[in-house]
């Protein structure tokens, strides 16, 4: 459990993109909104941006490290979204941390990868498969079936995307809390009433939720033995009583009501 860090994004739509590559303009923040979720309504029926569309608003992480854990948020309120991706990536920079994701590859990691692509936001160790560091040749954040980065929702269903979950069932199934009263519909309209505190304890939860399914596959896979499984979830309880945070209470309270 080393050097572990489990992520998780909350996106909002680029509507100032969609405005601009649609060639519309004189448009208030909310009007773009409405024009970005209907012009993609037009084109497929919903209003789920494609990727290379979608606006980082928050990045969550849940972080151990030599035996110190950390759930936190990246930056600070107010940041901007290249200021968000470069503090990210130069995480990943200055730790090499194994990434643990639910969904990362076909979501989170391909809209950070568009975003820094567009801000100019240098990853050199995250995109390094061998230009720098010969190992990284077998064992990168990159390459589907290499272990720097673990997607559980991709891992656990066999790589085959028929089989694939959501994090909310898998997480209750397995006697973890889920969701609380906010999901990923909601993170717009907290976004437009400037609730990007709320946003970030969502996206936190979020991560819990990846841990706690992190903690269980490497439980069956015998990389954490049952002695050590029951310490990391005890020690988790701790953090999050002492942490003194009100979303990390009331996930404490619908893990004890599971």
């Amino acid at each position: 459990m080393e050097n572990v860090c489990i992520f998780d994004i909350e996106t909002i739509p680029d509507a100032d993109a969609i405005a601009r590559l649609q060639q519309v303009d004189c448009l208030s923040p909310d009007e773009q909104f409405d024009f970005a979720e209907l012009h993609r309504r037009s084109e497929v029926g919903h209003t789920f941006m494609r990727h290379h569309l979608h606006k980082v608003a928050s990045i969550a992480l849940c972080f151990s490290r030599h035996g110190k854990f950390k759930v936190a948020s990246v930056g600070e309120i107010g940041d901007d979204e290249k200021t968000l991706l470069t503090k990210f990536f130069n995480l990943i920079d200055t730790y090499r941390p194994q990434l643990v994701s639910w969904n990362g590859s076909g979501f989170d990691l391909p809209v950070l990868h568009y975003r820094a692509l567009f801000h100019g936001v240098a990853a050199p160790t995250y995109w390094d498969v061998g230009h720098f560091d010969n190992g990284s040749k077998w064992n990168n954040y990159l390459s589907r079936f290499q272990w720097q980065h673990i997607d559980l929702m991709d891992v656990i269903a066999g790589y085959q995307g028929r089989c694939v979950a959501p994090l909310n069932d898998i997480a209750k199934l397995c006697g973890f809390p889920g969701k609380l009263a906010t999901d990923g519909s909601a993170v717009l309209d907290l976004y437009k009433a400037n609730r990007l505190d709320a946003i970030r304890d969502y996206c936190e939860t979020d991560v819990l939720n990846t841990y706690l399914v992190y903690l269980r596959f490497e439980l069956i896979r015998g990389l954490c033995s049952a002695a050590q499984y029951q310490q990391h979830i005890d020690d988790l309880k701790t953090y999050l009583r002492h942490a003194d945070k009100p979303h990390f209470d009331e996930f404490l309270t619908a893990w004890d009501n599971t």
